[in-house]
């Protein structure tokens, strides 16, 4: 029997042939792998019966595919191969961006006009990568438990360097809060002498489009990241996150 693949479906609705009702069991396997099923009487087989039976609408505008982790073990489970994952997250490509939960849509937007999710100017990100640089080649570079670091002589983050193998992308949430956790894959591109390098811009390496179901930003932000890796020569782009 063919496997329900979700992604073949109307672009303006969720809603799914009539005949493929049929492919679901509606045995509750994926629900009972769910770690939030239940969760506002919501879970993976209500919500794939919903999409076949025209009730679009009422899983869009319900919380749930925004608690669903989308960690894929309903869709790992089903014996009928349904593409769950596709189903929850075109849900959210449906909800109206200034009704996505939280800060998520905000933070897309910052990422499009900033070129990271929480809108770190420029300048301070360099000042910062400057500032932990010296710290790490002096070796005044203290851990989270008080623990110390030797120096790394010579050491620099390098910005946009021609030529190097590696360009790293960065998730916001380091330079603004946690920057030492930077610093780990810093020692280990020393220790091997690799060649690497960080944009100027456009660093961020969480793409809340694709969370969010905004494919444009999602597309936005890959090409970004591709076109930073192509203008410094990069064969290898890395997502620490």
């Amino acid at each position: 029997m063919e496997a329900l693949d979700l992604t073949k479906r109307p672009k303006s609705k969720l809603a799914l042939q009539p005949e493929w009702a049929d492919v679901c069991y509606t045995c509750g396997t994926c629900a009972s792998g769910c770690p939030v099923t239940g969760v506002d009487g919501w879970d993976p087989r209500k919500a794939v019966r919903a999409a076949l039976l025209g009730l679009e609408q009422e899983l869009v505008d319900s919380r749930w595919p925004w608690i669903c982790t989308v960690c894929g073990r309903c869709e790992y489970m089903c014996p009928q191969g349904v593409k769950l994952n596709s189903l929850i997250r075109y849900a959210r490509t449906l909800r109206e961006r200034d009704k996505v939960p939280g800060v998520l849509h905000k933070g897309v937007a910052m990422c499009m006009e900033k070129g990271n999710n929480l809108g770190i100017p420029e300048f301070d990100y360099l000042f910062l990568l400057a500032d932990l640089s010296k710290e790490m080649e002096e070796g005044t570079v203290e851990g989270h438990h008080g623990e110390e670091y030797p120096a790394y002589p010579g050491f620099y983050v390098p910005v946009d360097k021609e030529g190097a193998n590696i360009i790293v992308t960065i998730n916001s949430k380091e330079p603004m809060g946690e920057p030492e956790d930077m610093m780990f894959w810093w020692r280990i591109f020393y220790a091997a002498k690799e060649n690497w390098t960080v944009p100027k811009q456009n660093w961020e390496g969480v793409n809340w489009g694709l969370f969010t179901g905004d494919d444009d930003a999602l597309k936005e932000q890959c090409r970004r990241i591709i076109e930073n890796a192509r203008k410094v020569g990069a064969k290898t782009i890395l997502y620490p996150e």
